[in-house]
């Protein structure tokens, strides 16, 4: 069975969506769709950039949204069967989508909402995130538990094994990435980015986000939607919205949802979106699983070859 699993922010690149856009009509008139939506040119910042400003939070999250819609509605286009979705942090709300939860205009909305929540949810410089290499989990789990007296820090990613991130209050981040190379960590890099993601301090975030989704009507899942902060397969409507917000201030468990989704059942693996993110993670978690791509008309076309071959 094939799944199609979703990346999150960091995977953006300029020019992401443009090959689509100009293949397809279909492609233009939803990227046309969204600018509208959006009330700004995304489409313009996602072909052309410059790249300060595609890194911004603001425009990161909903710019990958659309290129990974784009690429999904490709995909239906063309009878593509798959079983389940999942996605890394953003990439949920693409999973939601490829299984027909909720429209293309509702979530893109959504993500900006989102997007702009999670950049302003926490004044600058009070939190942090690092990555922290080669520790296992519960080592780490400790290190947080201990670094806590400083503020809020936990695990926000459980990555593959060997890499976990961490976020909190930057005084309690910078202790835990101490206490875990003092622990046998190899290496604790800090990471740039707008805010300390998938942490309490992300509740602001959540609560306008919660006050969006109230407005949005969520359908069952067509496929089963293997959910960040528990790695469980999820159909039912109610409890998506309510994964989905829970994401926000907790983990991100993608390598738990990726071996979960092999004793699902699931053997083959599509990246649907802009870079190969999750490819290389799944290397990591399961060097059996095959992780094919989805990334322009190109790779689609070979996806399409090798699925009537089969």
């Amino acid at each position: 069975m094939k799944a199609l699993i979703f990346p999150g922010q960091g995977s953006q690149k300029i020019g992401m969506a443009k090959a689509m856009v100009e293949a397809f009509p279909w492609a233009a008139e939803m990227a046309a769709r969204a600018d509208s939506l959006l009330g700004r040119r995304l489409s313009e910042i996602c072909y052309n950039g410059p790249e300060e400003e595609l890194k911004k939070t603001v425009n990161t999250q909903p710019a990958i949204f659309l290129t990974s819609a784009i690429l999904t509605e490709w995909l239906r286009r063309n009878g593509w069967e798959y079983g389940a979705t999942a996605g890394h942090s953003l990439g949920e709300y693409n999973a939601l989508f490829a299984a027909g939860v909720a429209s293309f205009e509702d979530l893109i909305r959504l993500v900006n909402i989102r997007a702009r929540a999670m950049e302003e949810a926490c004044p600058a410089g009070t939190g942090a995130m690092s990555a922290v290499m080669m520790l296992g989990r519960e080592e780490l789990e400790q290190v947080c538990r201990e670094a806590s007296v400083e503020g809020v820090c936990q695990i926000a990613n459980y990555n593959c094994p060997g890499q976990l991130v961490i976020s909190g209050l930057a005084s309690a981040v910078k202790k835990a990435g101490e206490l875990a190379i003092a622990r046998g960590a190899r290496k604790v890099v800090p990471l740039e980015v707008s805010g300390p993601f998938h942490s309490p301090l992300m509740q602001k975030a959540r609560d306008q986000v919660a006050a969006e989704l109230e407005k949005i009507s969520f359908s069952n899942a067509r496929v089963p939607v293997f959910c960040n902060v528990d790695a469980q397969p999820t159909v039912a409507a109610a409890e998506l919205k309510r994964k989905l917000l829970d994401q926000i201030t907790g983990s991100v468990r993608y390598e738990d949802t990726v071996n979960n989704m092999l004793t699902q059942g699931i053997s083959e693996f599509v990246e649907v979106g802009p870079g190969k993110v999750l490819a290389g993670l799944n290397k990591k978690i399961a060097p059996a699983a095959n992780t094919t791509f989805a990334t322009d008309p190109q790779t689609l076309e070979q996806l399409l070859q090798v699925n009537q071959a089969s």
